[in-house]
């Protein structure tokens, strides 16, 4: 029975690191929950654990174990899944963490090369089949439903002194209104203003739901300027106020 040596414990368990690492950077790049040390230490803990099994010299016990870690990944993976708005957010971001996993595995198995290729192949999903992605969401489809979900962003300038109180108004506009906000920046100026950019999801009545927001907030007198545009409209529809 071959006895794993100290080298070989190295070179694969290096391997598994950097595997995770690499899927790592991409998740860090765009500054997902699960970044860059996370996915790593997700793969070193899978291969430390089949590596262990290998050092125990249990024909059986690799297999085993690479079984629990699949069922353990789950919980750690279900820790990054948030309900966001109407919505959930954190699923490839727990899927990522299971193929990190999984490639951790392959590298303490030996199969240095098959880690190699299964890292690639998430890297290859997240940034080739995003785009795509994207894509179809644009392309119109025949017969859109009416209740489709769509995105908008809403910018508003006010001056700097009533920042709280309209950032508090525009929170209760939208929520009386329907619109479920899923964003807020705020930019301050050396004018003294504040822009505040809100990005909703909606749900119907795009138009006649940002206009009942609209219509609330240009009443205020520290609002200088508010408008609103669909996120994935080219055209940028916009309700000035």
């Amino acid at each position: 029975m071959h006895t794993l040596t100290t080298i070989e414990f190295l070179i694969r368990l290096a391997t598994g690191v950097a595997c995770g690492a690499l899927i790592g950077v991409e998740r860090q790049w765009r500054a997902r929950m699960a970044g860059l040390r996370t996915n790593a230490l997700v793969a070193a803990g899978a291969t430390l654990f089949v590596l262990y099994s290998e050092a125990v010299a249990d024909t059986g016990s690799p297999t085993r174990v690479a079984s629990y870690v699949v069922s353990g990944i789950g919980f750690l993976g279900g820790g990054v899944i948030l309900r966001d708005g109407g919505g959930v957010r954190g699923l490839n971001t727990a899927a990522t963490l299971w193929c990190s996993a999984a490639v951790g595995v392959l590298a303490a198995s030996g199969r240095l090369d098959l880690a190699v290729i299964g890292t690639l192949t998430v890297l290859a999903v997240h940034l080739v089949l995003r785009p795509a992605g994207r894509l179809i969401d644009r392309a119109p489809a025949a017969g859109t439903d009416p209740d489709t979900t769509l995105r908008a962003t809403i910018h508003l300038e006010c001056e700097r002194t009533a920042e709280t109180h309209i950032r508090a108004l525009l929170l209760q506009a939208l929520t009386t209104s329907g619109v479920t906000p899923t964003g807020l920046r705020t930019r301050r100026e050396r004018d003294e203003t504040t822009h505040l950019r809100a990005t909703v999801v909606i749900t119907g009545d795009v138009t006649g739901a940002l206009e009942l927001v609209v219509s609330r907030l240009s009443l205020e007198p520290d609002v200088r300027d508010l408008h609103w545009h669909v996120a994935h409209d080219d055209a940028e529809q916009e309700a000035l106020a």
